[in-house]
């Protein structure tokens, strides 16, 4: 059967978000043609949602589609108990409540407020949209909140950023399930890139850099084919002709990540691709990935994606 996928449905829902899951997840398919994922919605007594672009949206199901999901999508939402003052409806806490250890719970945008609102992301890291992030905090400040990223996994409970970090999240997740081969076939339907670098912060509104400042992008362009080499930050600064400071400063601003943390994440990412498409031994994916010894691959590729490096290639070359 296929993995059911059910999107909760409430009023004030964000249009766009609405729409991911099942754009994204209907896209898989198994080698004979047939669909990985089935998507379907529901909303409290199955009633007609309506939306803050000013229209309604009917789903197919109530509240007793949960108890059969093996995922469950909260799509954002731009208004509710959950955003204005920390409260769900009681039905719809405890249908979430009820799904929370049986199915993966996955929110877009501000569906994380939904989440939290039923108590589900305390004491558990997560992200929303950058703009709501002061907002957040106030009313879940037992959430390790983390506006920078453009998603959060956690597990049995993954977060997103707004809207078009939904469907990076969602390709993230069909990566986890079936592998890159077809993330990667959905990403390219979507036209979207499997992978997006960096996190929201380089979305942030910030005032424009000053008029003559360089970019940092021939840089990062430098590193990506150098990353099996020693790069320090001076090497990097002195490459783009800036100071350290304002050559970090830059780099953060256009990325959203510092020069170590972005490095760090491209090698995980080709080690990543390594490990998925050659059969080079790992102490030779860590030399050529940059990070030098087997032991510290396996290090930073259990903090990316939670499992070592032979665990990581037994997997996703399989289901690849």
């Amino acid at each position: 059967m296929p993995h059911r996928v059910v999107v909760l449905m409430l009023d004030e829902f964000a249009s766009l978000d609405l729409g991911i899951a099942g754009q994204v997840f209907l896209t898989p398919e198994d080698a004979a043609g047939r669909p990985l994922y089935q998507v379907t919605a529901c909303s409290p007594g199955g009633r007609p949602v309506h939306g803050s672009a000013g229209f309604t949206a009917v789903p197919d199901h109530d509240l007793s589609a949960l108890r059969t999901a093996d995922t469950v999508v909260v799509p954002g939402v731009h208004g509710g108990p959950a955003v204005t003052d920390g409260t769900l409806e009681p039905g719809v806490r405890a249908a979430l409540r009820r799904a929370a250890g049986e199915a993966r719970l996955v929110s877009i945008c501000t569906g994380a407020f939904v989440l939290a609102a039923a108590g589900l992301l305390d004491g558990r890291p997560a992200t929303t949209h950058w703009r709501w992030a002061r907002r957040f905090r106030s009313l879940y400040p037992r959430v390790e909140l983390d506006p920078d990223v453009l998603f959060v996994d956690d597990g049995d409970v993954l977060t997103s950023a707004g809207v078009a970090a939904g469907i990076d999240l969602c390709i993230h997740v069909i990566r986890r399930d079936h592998g890159s081969r077809v993330a990667n076939r959905a990403a390219r339907r979507c036209v979207m890139p499997p992978w997006r670098e960096g996190g929201q912060a380089q979305y942030i509104e910030r005032p424009l850099p000053e008029p003559g400042d360089a970019g940092t992008a021939p840089t990062r362009a430098w590193m990506l084919e150098r990353l099996h080499e020693p790069l320090d930050l001076a090497a990097l600064a002195g490459h783009a002709r800036m100071s350290v400071r304002t050559f970090t400063r830059r780099f953060r601003e256009e990325t959203g990540l510092s020069p170590a943390r972005w490095l760090n994440r491209q090698r995980v990412e080709h080690a990543r691709h390594l490990l998925e498409t050659t059969d080079l031994p790992v102490p030779r994916v860590a030399e050529l990935a940059g990070f030098g010894t087997a032991v510290s691959l396996r290090q930073h590729l259990h903090a990316a994606v939670g499992v070592a490096p032979l665990t990581y290639r037994q997997t996703f070359r399989a289901t690849g």
